[in-house]
C-alpha cells in the first residue's frame, strides 16, 4: 500500500501532502458525469449553457434537466451527479425563499454563492456529510452591478467570472474563452452573440454538431418571453426553437 493510501479513508484528515483525498474525488465525480458546461457573461445579459443527455430512451426527456431556476432574478446550472445536484437546488431555493422573507428584496447572486458555497466548506469539516459531487453555476442580472455570474465548488470555493466552464473538457474550454474574451470586462455583442459564443465554446471543445433537444440554455438578460421591446432581467430557459434560431444562425456564419 501507498502511503496516501490510508489517507482517503477520512474527509476530514489531511494526508502528509496537505491534500484532502475525499473533496479531491467529489472534483472527479464531477468529471465523472460526462456532462460539460459553460457559463457566459455578456454586458447586459449572462448565459448558462448545459449538454443533455437522456440516459435512457425510456426516460421522458423533460424530466431531464440541468439548468434550473432558483429566484425569479437567479438561475443556474449544475453539472455532476444529478442527485446531488437535485438537493443542492433545493437548499439553494430555501436560502433564496428565506433572504426575500427576511429582507424584503431578491437575494443577489454574489450573497447566494458565498451562502452555498459556505455550506459546502463546513461538508469538508464534518465526518458524517460527505461533499456534494457537483460544481455550481449562477446567473443573474443585479439592478446594481449588471449581469453577474459565480461558480461554486465542492471544496466551498466561489468566485465572479466573465466565463468559465465544468466538465471534462474544461481547460480545453476555459482557454477557448480566454481568446475569445481577452482583457474585456465580458463578451462583446447582444444576447444573441453570448448565446452563441457559449454554443460555439461547446461545439468546438467537444468536436460535435449539437441538435436543439441536445442543449439546455439559461439566460438573463434576454427578450421578453411575449415578444414584447426590451430585455428581461428575470431567469429564464430558452425554448427548443429559440434554441434552433441559434444553432442555425452560427451554421449560417460557418
Amino acid at each position: 500500500m501507498s502511503s496516501s493510501a490510508a489517507y482517503d479513508r477520512h474527509i476530514t484528515i489531511f494526508s502528509d501532502q496537505g491534500r484532502l483525498y475525499q473533496v479531491e474525488y467529489a472534483f472527479k465525480a464531477i468529471t465523472a458525469a460526462n456532462i460539460m458546461s459553460v457559463g457566459v457573461k455578456g454586458k447586459d445579459c449572462a448565459v448558462v449553457i448545459s449538454q443533455k443527455k437522456v440516459p435512457d430512451k425510456l426516460i421522458d426527456p423533460s424530466s431531464v434537466s440541468y439548468v434550473y431556476k432558483i429566484s425569479p432574478s437567479v438561475g443556474c446550472v449544475m453539472t455532476g451527479s444529478i442527485a446531488d445536484a437535485r438537493a443542492s437546488v433545493d437548499k439553494a431555493r430555501a436560502e433564496a425563499a428565506e433572504f426575500r422573507y427576511k429582507y424584503g428584496y431578491e437575494m443577489p447572486c454574489d450573497v447566494l454563492a458565498k451562502r452555498l458555497a459556505n455550506i459546502s466548506q463546513v461538508y469538508t469539516q464534518r465526518a458524517y456529510m460527505r461533499p456534494l459531487g457537483i460544481a455550481i453555476t449562477l446567473i443573474s442580472l443585479d439592478s446594481e452591478f449588471g449581469p453577474q455570474l459565480y461558480k461554486c465548488d465542492p471544496a466551498g470555493y466561489y468566485a465572479g467570472f466573465k466565463g468559465t466552464a465544468t466538465g471534462p473538457k474544461m481547460q480545453e474550454a476555459l482557454n477557448f474563452l480566454e481568446k475569445k474574451v481577452k482583457n474585456k470586462d465580458c463578451a462583446e455583442g447582444d444576447w444573441k452573440d453570448v448565446v452563441e459564443l457559449g454554443i460555439t465554446t461547446l461545439n468546438t471543445v467537444l468536436s460535435v454538431d449539437f441538435k436543439k433537444n441536445e442543449l439546455e440554455i439559461g439566460i438573463v438578460g434576454g427578450p421578453k418571453i411575449d415578444g414584447q421591446e426590451g430585455t428581461d432581467a428575470a431567469f429564464r430557459k430558452l425554448t427548443e426553437e429559440e434554441v434552433e434560431e441559434r444553432l442555425q444562425a452560427i451554421a449560417d456564419k460557418d
